[in-house]
């Protein structure tokens, strides 16, 4: 069985070219043609991949994403009709982990999707090495991709959550915004370093005490980030 992708946009063409073209590939496809049937979707099924455009009749791309989030780490890519950098920012910023601009090349989109799966693959390759990581207080179950405080489990998303376990296994090591852009969304990640920032300022958010006073993710002024 292929991989299972659910597409969301109320632009029935849009969806149509999508889906026979992931089809092609051996893809399994739903689709929802707005928020409320997205979401609906997303809870009672198991996808490898969301494909959520960000304007939708019932509930925005926005709240259907920040809602799935609540239950699921699976990898979700925004379609945007807006190229200002805020809007993809606040995409990224609600949980999301790639967007895409309207309109795109349906190639360019199958491109980023496989790019997804390869890293998720991969980073399946590497957790198998290390089953748990400790330090402190917190542990990452890197079979589930769960975190735990003091017992009690964190909700990351998928890439908040691949963020930590790469600081978390080489403590002490200082990545810069550049490095950790591409080890953990790729070289063909379309975005800046800004999206680094977001992910950071969220995870302090989740995992400090203090998010200002970070005691565990740390910042070393002019080079990057580490984990203490």
């Amino acid at each position: 069985m292929g991989q299972k992708v659910l597409v969301v946009d109320d632009e029935k063409l849009i969806v149509k070219g999508i889906r026979f073209s992931l089809e092609q590939d051996g893809m399994e496809v739903d689709c929802a043609y707005d928020g409320e049937e997205a979401l609906e979707l997303a809870k009672n099924n198991t996808y490898d991949m969301v494909l959520l455009d960000v304007m939708l009749p019932k509930m925005t791309g926005f709240e259907v994403c920040q809602q799935i989030r609540e239950f699921s780490n699976v990898p979700i890519v925004m379609l945007t009709a807006k190229g200002e950098d805020m809007d993809k920012i606040l995409g990224l910023d609600y949980g999301a982990d790639d967007y895409i601009t309207k309109p795109f090349n349906i190639l360019e989109v199958k491109a980023r999707i496989k790019a997804i799966m390869r890293r998720t693959a991969r980073g399946s390759d590497n957790r198998a090495a290390a089953k748990v990581v400790e330090k402190g207080g917190m542990r990452l179950d890197c079979d589930s991709r769960r975190v735990y405080i003091d017992g009690k489990e964190i909700n990351l998303t998928a890439k908040e959550y691949e963020v930590l376990e790469l600081l978390m296994k080489n403590q002490g090591k200082v990545y810069s915004r550049e490095n950790l852009l591409k080890l953990v969304w790729g070289n063909d990640y379309p975005g800046d370093v800004r999206t680094v920032d977001v992910h950071i300022r969220r995870l302090r958010e989740k995992i400090e005490n203090i998010p200002g006073e970070p005691v565990c993710v740390r910042t070393k002024w002019g080079v990057g980030y580490y984990f203490a």
